[in-house]
């Protein structure tokens, strides 16, 4: 797992508990614009063969995902929302370079540090959960999240240099901590 620069406060669970339906309707956009992210990956780049298999299951997977996010969803009478801005991931995306190959590594990096705190969050609020099957939901998101983080690093490795992607994974690291700090607490994943 990647060192977060910033961990993620108590009171963001205590929030999130208190406002669990908010919170349910942020992560299923979320895993629909994950699932989106996977696929773009195939589409941008259809020649880096290594991507296409591991990045048609990550859609795959983040699309099922996003099923379950929405049963919960239905089950409690709620309606999805259209997709908004992320305040956490539109810093980040402004952080990517140019530039065909410089895009890709800097995508690659950025997705498993979003997955990391992802995985950080997930896991807090599985930890916080009472005893049940939404608690053991989010107790198997944290460990597909986690896993997660290494597809993204091993595939950015095994395009680029292993002192490339670390220097660029150090960096947006500081800059994600600097993002989750200055950000107001809310019932959302980021």
């Amino acid at each position: 797992m990647l060192p977060l620069v910033t961990p993620t406060p108590t009171a963001w669970v205590e929030l999130v508990l208190a406002n669990f339906d908010e919170f349910l309707l942020d992560h299923a956009a979320c895993e629909r614009k994950a699932s989106a992210t996977g696929m773009s990956f195939v589409v941008r780049y259809p020649d880096r063969t290594a991507l296409l298999e591991p990045m048609i299951a990550f859609a795959r997977e983040e699309l099922e995902h996003f099923h379950q996010v929405y049963r919960l969803i239905e089950a409690r009478g709620l309606t999805l929302r259209a997709d908004e801005k992320d305040p956490y991931v539109e810093p980040l995306i402004r952080w990517v370079r140019g530039g065909r190959d410089e895009r890709l590594l800097d995508r690659l990096v950025m997705g498993g540090v979003v997955e990391a705190r992802g995985c950080e969050r997930f896991g807090l609020v599985a930890e916080a959960l009472p005893a049940g099957e939404l608690k053991q939901f989010y107790a198997e998101l944290t460990r597909c999240e986690a896993r997660h983080v290494g597809l993204f690093h091993r595939l950015a490795r095994q395009c680029f240099d292993r002192e490339q992607v670390d220097a660029r994974i150090a960096e947006l690291l500081v800059l994600e901590g600097e993002i989750i700090a200055g950000l107001p607490l809310r019932p959302a994943l980021h």
